[in-house]
């Protein structure tokens, strides 16, 4: 039996706590980087196949902004912080203070590119130090990579780094909204958190799932 088969909603619930905690730290970065309150929550943390993440995110066709970074440390695996076009592109526009930023057509400016990894640096080190504190495991980020493209490159992109032996990922719902901005609409993205084979029994033994 997979660890799949083992998680309970308990065990979800810790996942999306830590999520939750890790998005209060991200939310505070950001906005302390914006100079406007911004709020983010996770609403849900789920356990899906790599068929399943795909779908989550408009298909394998479907062009997003995506993030990637490798986890080193005791747990090794790979991290990616995925965003629809329309809405990375929303949210850069407010980080660099330009309307007419947008990631529908290259070339984009550099300004915007830096920004949009530094978004992604910011979510992405929030989240794993939460998981590192909360399951007392050394955690620690590659320097981040940024891509637009179809979601079954990124992905397959990912998946070249880690063994096929894992057919699971760890999903995290994320929902980013300007406070200060009555008419802003809620930026939604995911994060999936892909275990090296080995460390998928390293995380969920730090959370008292046992084989």
């Amino acid at each position: 039996m997979g660890y799949e088969e083992k998680i309970s909603n308990m065990h979800l619930d810790i996942l999306k706590e830590i999520g939750n905690i890790g998005a209060g730290h991200a939310a505070t970065a950001l906005s302390t980087l914006l100079d406007k309150k911004i709020d983010m929550k996770v609403p849900s943390v789920k356990i899906v196949s790599f068929d399943g993440m795909m779908d989550m995110v408009g298909g394998p066709d479907n062009v997003v902004v995506s993030v990637f970074l490798r986890i080193e440390g005791d747990a090794p695996g790979s991290m990616f912080f995925l965003l629809p076009l329309k809405q990375a592109s929303s949210f850069i526009q407010s980080m660099i203070q330009d309307d007419t930023f947008s990631f529908d057509e290259p070339p984009y400016s550099d300004l915007g590119l830096s920004a949009m990894q530094e978004l992604g640096n910011i979510l992405s080190g929030s989240y794993l130090s939460s998981l590192s504190d909360f399951t007392k495991l050394n955690l620690l980020p590659s320097v981040p990579a940024l891509s637009v493209d179809m979601v079954g490159a990124i992905i397959g992109f990912g998946l070249l780094e880690i063994s096929q032996e894992s057919d699971y990922a760890i999903v995290v719902d994320t929902a980013l909204k300007d406070d200060e901005n009555l008419n802003s609409e809620s930026v939604k993205g995911h994060f999936f958190l892909l275990p090296d084979p080995d460390s998928f029994e390293i995380i969920f033994k730090a959370l008292g799932v046992n084989e």
